[in-house]
């Protein structure tokens, strides 16, 4: 078994890649080392990957298809998509590039999967396609069609042409609507990292509105077991929700970061940013059935693993 991996040196990217070398495969990690943040946090992040003899990588960019075709030619039978422009907020200020990265890339991606003949293709779509859905919690039935950002509608976008290359070419495609997930590695512009390590330094925090925003922290393991669920079941079309189910307030959670430091935050409110909305909360009982998706990360435990890693 072989997979291509995109996005193989990000926080997701490289727990997965961890976790199919440890389960046998062989497994080709692209990814263009971007600025977006710093690039060695990325390499740090690959640096166990790389001691393994079946682990390649490949340092060029989803957008150009010659790398992509040569790379998926080389016996690559599933391929997981997680490659992006991240964050809804930097999509607003770089909708163009983001369209870029997001939907071009993805038609990359999916137009090298049907010339190769790839059986499975596993896309990274995210929880922001729901918008500010009023229904909670959010089901894959919902109406996506509303997004209220690029970021959302690139994910969307890409939900869409996944269908259409299954509809066509009967690739076996899975979306999966990944819900704010944290844990060691996490992004260092994310809330959870950010906070942390603020509090830590004993900085104020940013928060934005009053902090009644609710969000579905979902930890790292739980995601990654739901991925690789994802791509041993992966046939037909399929959108799964990835997520903890157990949405908490951003205020509860500066609280239970605090617990976990043993330090008190300093909060600095700003206004609500556009693009944000006010609640994600998964349905994950379709994941629950068809992929035996069981999240068992509690916030409290999910932070203290965050927090050891973060102070080691």
């Amino acid at each position: 078994m072989k997979a291509l991996v995109t996005g193989a040196a990000g926080f997701i990217g490289s727990h997965l890649c961890e976790r199919l070398l440890a389960d046998g495969w062989t497994v080709a990690g692209m990814d263009n080392f971007n600025n977006f943040y710093n690039p060695q946090i990325k390499r740090s992040n690959i640096k166990e990957c790389l001691k393994n003899k079946n682990f390649h990588l490949i340092e060029d960019d989803i957008r150009k298809p010659e790398a992509v075709n040569k790379a998926v030619d080389d016996g690559v039978d599933t391929i997981i998509h997680l490659a992006a422009g991240a964050g809804v907020r930097p999509s607003i200020v770089e909708p163009v590039y983001y369209s870029d990265d997001n939907v071009t890339g993805t038609m990359v991606m999916l137009e090298a999967a049907r010339k190769s003949g790839v059986k499975k293709f596993i896309f990274a779509s995210s929880s922001s396609v729901y918008g500010n859905n009023k229904k909670v919690p959010f089901s894959e039935d919902d109406n996506v069609d509303f997004p209220i950002s690029p970021y959302a509608a690139t994910k969307k976008a890409g939900e869409l042409f996944c269908h259409t290359y299954h509809h066509l070419y009967g690739i076996g495609m899975t979306c999966l609507r990944f819900f704010t997930v944290y844990g060691p590695r996490q992004r260092p512009d994310l809330a959870i990292h950010k906070f942390t390590s603020l509090i830590e330094q004993g900085k104020p925090i940013p928060v934005f509105g009053d902090g009644s925003m609710k969000r579905d922290f979902t930890y790292i393991d739980d995601i990654i077991d739901g991925v690789v669920s994802s791509i041993e079941k992966c046939s037909g079309y399929h959108i799964y929700n990835l997520g903890e189910s157990r949405p908490i307030t951003v205020n509860n959670l500066v609280a239970e970061i605090e617990k976990a430091l043993g330090k008190k935050a300093i909060i600095q409110h700003l206004p609500m940013q556009p693009g944000d909305v006010d609640c994600t909360y998964a349905d994950v009982s379709k994941a629950a059935k068809d992929l035996g998706y069981n999240p068992k990360t509690e916030i409290k435990i999910g932070l203290a693993k965050f927090v050891e890693w973060l102070r080691r």
